[in-house]
């Protein structure tokens, strides 16, 4: 599933081709991806402009003239194609968007896991979801406030949106990782000290990756280069690029994991 720099990465791409565009017509052929549906949505941003394009968590978000927004969740296959680009034959397309340009832009997506949701109140929309870790409000203090509030292990927590929005699987695994904890330490026992390692590794693991354009593991997203400085995820059996002891897999809360067991000492395993 793309993640916070992936979605970031659309977003800055798809700026310069959708702000102030017109929506001059909305098709769905998987009704069941739009909220409240299909109709409602086509009749809610047909005639709109996309005033701006901004990202929210793992959502790509349409900010329209009329105060609307319109949200697009990729979830686990889900991408953007611009219809007619030469070598980009579009498959599994499940919604296209006509603009006045003449454009058309296609959400194509093999899973049919997507969701293209309009509200008029964006707050509401994602009020479950918790801070933006690259905003300058994710302060060191916020942090430490919401891991002292849990007592679960560490990268489940992180991994959960309502307490910390954008992270997934890879950037969790690489931040742990460069701030040399342990998946499996509870969120509650983490020392100031190691609160402003894992703050610090957060946000430079998605700065890096943003700049990188992702990761590409598949087709899916194949537009990123961040796989090629990845130090855990996906290297079992790999030598740490720190100190040479191999990487191994962890399963915690149904989600595989990477670890190097040397410079993520520290919890029982």
């Amino acid at each position: 599933m793309p993640e916070l720099p992936e979605v970031e990465t659309i977003v800055r791409l798809c700026r310069p081709r959708l702000e102030g565009r017109r929506i001059l017509a909305f098709r769905s052929t998987w009704p069941k991806n739009c909220l409240p549906s299909a109709s409602g949505v086509r009749r809610a941003i047909v005639g709109r402009t996309i005033r701006a394009v901004t990202r929210r968590a793992k959502f790509i978000v349409f900010h329209l003239d009329d105060g609307g927004h319109l949200l697009i969740h990729l979830r686990m296959s889900g991408r953007f194609q611009w219809a007619g680009e030469p070598g980009h034959k579009p498959n599994h397309v499940r919604a296209a968007w006509d603009l006045d340009d003449g454009r058309r832009l296609l959400f194509c997506d093999a899973r049919k896991f997507g969701r293209i949701i309009h509200t008029r109140d964006l707050a509401a929309a994602t009020s479950g979801l918790g801070p933006e870790p690259l905003e300058r409000t994710f302060t060191v203090g916020v942090l430490a406030r919401c891991l002292r509030q849990h007592r679960r292990q560490l990268k489940p927590l992180l991994l959960d949106q309502s307490v910390l929005a954008g992270l997934g699987n890879i950037y969790t695994d690489e931040a742990l990782f460069r701030a040399g904890l342990h998946p499996q330490i509870r969120s509650d026992q983490l020392k100031p000290a190691q609160v402003r390692k894992l703050h610090e590794a957060i946000r430079h693991i998605l700065r890096l990756a943003i700049r990188l354009h992702g990761t590409s593991l598949d087709w899916v997203y194949p537009e990123g280069w961040m796989q090629k400085r990845l130090k855990v995820y996906g290297r079992t059996g790999q030598p740490c690029r720190r100190c040479r002891t191999p990487i191994v897999a962890l399963r915690l809360g149904q989600r595989g994991t990477h670890v190097c067991p040397r410079c993520q000492a520290g919890a029982k395993r």
